[in-house]
């Protein structure tokens, strides 16, 4: 099973930040924190090499939260040490 450190997961979230107006351009469905969140969603799956059963689907349109549910989700077990994803989260959702 592939893991993620709280280093790993802040290089996660700075690379989203820093490439922020290049993702929303080129996803314009969505507010931004679904499409910020959508993205972390995207690039979780592929750092921790989840195959497509362990990855959350969405019966519906999903909202902000429901992609960070889901991330918090995709990390459960997999954070070697715990750490609080929160504040990380939180950074997302601000404009």
């Amino acid at each position: 099973m592939t893991t993620i450190d709280k280093s790993e997961f802040e290089k996660l979230i700075e690379g989203i930040l820093n490439d922020r107006e290049l993702i929303l351009k080129h996803n314009p469905i969505g507010t931004d924190e679904e499409i910020l969140l959508w993205m972390l969603m995207g690039c979780l799956a592929s750092y921790l090499s989840l195959d497509a059963t362990q990855t959350p689907c969405f019966p519906g349109r999903p909202t902000a939260e429901t992609y960070r549910e889901a991330v918090r989700s995709m990390l459960r077990g997999k954070m070697v040490p715990d750490f609080d994803a929160e504040p990380y989260l939180a950074k997302l959702s601000q404009q």
